[in-house]
């Protein structure tokens, strides 16, 4: 495996992980779950709002799904310029969260509605870490793509 897959396929391995907590336990505070959000547990307790979260955990997961089969695809069948591609793409798409989710987990944390407190420093401090090592095995594979010409 190439320095490509081997960064796609440990952020796979993250989403897969989000992915089953998404499914079988979106009320926990670890791994990027939904416990952080108090209003994720105010909306359990109301019928009609707990069937809406939980649709929309469900449907967090089944988007995250695609991405995870998507790049499951590069890794095995693509070429190094396809999956140089991805790993830009993957840095681009996952950077989009700083336009409208950190703005509002920002917010929502001033508030104090996030738990533990600081929750939104501490995931767009993740996030920033998933551009970043995108970014850097973008580079090592551009270089050797590069010299392999």
């Amino acid at each position: 495996m190439n320095i490509l897959q081997v960064g796609i396929a440990a952020f796979l391995v993250i989403e897969t992980l989000n992915v089953l907590m998404l499914y079988f336990a979106p009320g926990m505070k670890k791994g990027n779950a939904l416990g952080v959000f108090k209003a994720w547990n105010r909306a359990l307790l109301d019928d009609s709002m707990k069937q809406f979260a939980l649709y929309m955990a469900s449907w967090v997961a089944g988007a995250k799904i695609i991405f995870i089969l998507v790049g499951l695809v590069v890794i095995i069948w693509g070429n190094m310029e396809t999956q140089l591609a991805t790993a830009a793409a993957m840095a681009i798409s996952i950077s989009t969260f700083f336009w409208r989710l950190y703005p509002a987990t920002k917010m929502m944390d001033q508030q104090g509605e996030l738990e533990p407190k600081g929750y939104s420093k501490t995931l767009a401090l993740m996030i920033a870490a998933f551009i970043i090592g995108f970014f850097i095995i973008f580079v090592i594979g551009l270089v050797q793509y590069l010299g392999r010409s």
